[in-house]
């Protein structure tokens, strides 16, 4: 009897032990995130990269709307961990998780207090994931990384490639099925070796498959490169997450443009699969079920390798997407089928034959090397890595796009043998576009069935975040104005905004913590790849300002009663 006493009295210390300890460090219990969680999330939470494995960057809560978001003040802030940019904030369970070039920090949602941080230098800063008990991470390095949710402790780290040869990520993972899964990118140069998506297990890293998104030579579509050995294959990077999709059982990631950027430059005019293209991958074998090649041998850098978002209406499965020319796709997700392209009227290099959604370049559109020619669009393209967002409510698409033109000169590159590859030696001077001369930021609300625009609002700086939309019937951006918006994503009327100390950069959410709605946005030193070049020449009087990444996170008063969400 005593034995037993001191038995349970010693379980019971130990009881209370862990209770205090967890009381101390301020972790509280964990609760481990499934499958089923992550195909269909609480309201309250944001669990991938656009929230949802369909990549929609929609909020379906409704205490922030239309009548009430006036109100909007700050509710904290916090400064990240430095060199933060791009970044997309996860919250589970009232806890935000914030990636960055240099760790990954967790922090109260409801208060900013730290709640843990994790150091590590050459993170990829744009996302995270999360499943079971542990968040999942990319380095500059190609290493793949589990943390531990409720302490940061490194729980595994995986070497997914050989960074010597110039293999990174600069977007973390997804997780389906019990599998991490992420697209390289540092393809840029000459190897014996191409980009890929890869999965590995959950548990411990271990890579499952990896499936090229380069066609090799003696393959299916390795002709495509002309009798290019796979040494000079480069670029089709694949370096935004994907979306998965339950009903098919299919992944989708997108592909960047070959590289060097100019067919005459690469020596082959062919279509170079599986370049600009939308893959369908089976999560279980990393087998390509179906692509589509938007652009066959693009020439100019206009990727296609943005988000894909699924959408099902009018009897359809419908995948969409936009890319750097600003022309919105949509495929049957099932077969890949061609289905629509509504072009907001920007890129001056393609016809779309709107019955197959063949893609061919007009007279006169492909670059001669050493030539100087005016393209549209130009540095950066009409769309680039910012997402679009869709809202079920309006059925439409609010697109951050960017008016530019610029004088392209691709020149004549040194003999291949001789040299490591890369972009290829090229030269591009912005212009302002004919069509909005005064204007490098349109946020574009387009109708998703008819692609008609339903409204515009059109900016002197570029926008600077990606798009966010809320059952409230709202839609939030941010410019390099260092501007904050909430819109009608109906009529398109402004509805609040609020200047942040540096240009709001990076993805917008929104999430709840006991019951109160916060929206929050990073703030950063911006980003300055193909925007910040053009506004140096387009914008001479514009003062770039510089500081610490920071996440702002705003909500209503406490002491205002929420008004009910408008129906519409």
């Amino acid at each position: 009897m005593q034995r037993l006493m001191r038995l349970a009295a010693a379980v019971m210390v130990s009881v209370l032990g862990m209770a205090l300890g967890l009381a101390q460090t301020g972790v509280k219990p964990f609760k481990a995130v499934t499958d089923a969680m992550l195909l269909k999330p609480n309201p309250a939470d944001w669990l991938h990269w656009r929230r949802t494995l369909d990549a929609w960057g929609y909020s379906p809560l409704t205490q922030i709307n239309r009548r009430n978001v006036a109100q909007l003040q700050l509710a904290w802030s916090w400064t990240m961990q430095e060199g933060a940019d791009e970044a997309t904030p996860l919250v589970y369970d009232g806890v935000m998780y914030l990636p960055s070039p240099n760790g990954v920090q967790a922090v109260d949602g409801a208060t900013g207090e730290l709640i843990w941080q994790h150091d590590r230098s050459n993170m990829a800063r744009r996302s995270l994931a999360i499943h079971g008990d542990k968040i999942f991470a990319a380095t500059g390095e190609a290493h793949l990384i589990a943390l531990d949710a409720r302490t940061g402790t490194l729980v595994w780290d995986q070497t997914v490639a050989d960074h010597k040869l110039g293999y990174k990520y600069t977007s973390g993972p997804i997780v389906v099925n019990g599998k991490v899964i992420s697209g390289m990118t540092g393809c840029d140069y000459y190897k014996e070796d191409v980009c890929f998506i890869s999965a590995h297990d959950v548990e411990t890293g271990k890579a499952l498959w990896r499936t090229s998104t380069i066609a090799r030579p003696g393959e299916r579509g390795g002709d495509t490169w002309g009798d290019l050995p796979l040494k000079f294959r480069a670029g089709v990077d694949s370096w935004i997450p994907g979306s998965y999709d339950p009903a098919t059982n299919l992944l989708y990631f997108g592909t960047a443009q070959p590289k060097p950027w100019a067919s005459a430059q690469r020596g082959t005019d062919g279509a170079s699969l599986y370049s600009n293209s939308t893959l369908a991958l089976n999560p279980d074998t990393g087998k390509i079920v179906w692509y589509y090649q938007h652009i066959p041998g693009e020439t100019h850098d206009f990727d296609e390798v943005y988000e894909n978002i699924l959408v099902d209406r009018d009897g359809r499965q419908s995948l969409f997407k936009m890319g750097k020319i600003g022309v919105l796709w949509e495929l049957d997700r099932k077969t890949g089928t061609f289905l629509n392209a509504f072009d907001l009227g920007y890129q001056t290099i393609l016809d779309i034959d709107k019955k197959t959604g063949r893609a061919t370049y007009r007279q006169g559109a492909v670059p001669r090397l050493d030539v100087p020619a005016v393209y549209c669009p130009g540095n950066g393209g009409v769309k680039n890595l910012f997402a679009m967002a869709y809202h079920p409510e309006t059925a439409a698409f609010y697109i951050p796009a960017k008016p530019n033109c610029a004088t392209f000169i691709f020149s004549s590159p040194p003999p291949r043998e001789t040299w490591k590859g890369g972009v290829g030696p090229n030269k591009r001077t912005p212009q302002p576009h004919p069509a909005s001369p005064d204007h490098l930021g349109d946020f574009v609300a387009m109708d998703s069935r008819t692609g008609k625009v339903l409204w515009r609002h059109r900016t002197s700086l570029p926008w600077d975040t990606a798009a966010l939309t809320t059952g409230g019937g709202l839609a939030f951006i941010g410019n390099w104005d260092r501007y904050f918006y909430a819109f009608d994503a109906a009529t398109g009327a402004i509805l609040w905004r609020t200047r942040l100390p540096l240009p709001p950069d990076g993805f917008p959410i929104s999430y709840a913590v006991r019951g109160r709605q916060y929206v929050a946005v990073p703030s950063g030193n911006g980003w300055f790849v193909a925007a910040g070049s053009d506004l140096k020449e387009l914008r001479p009087g514009f003062r770039r300002v510089t500081g610490s990444s920071t996440i702002h996170v705003f909500a209503l008063p406490e002491t205002a009663p929420a008004s009910p969400p408008s129906r519409h």
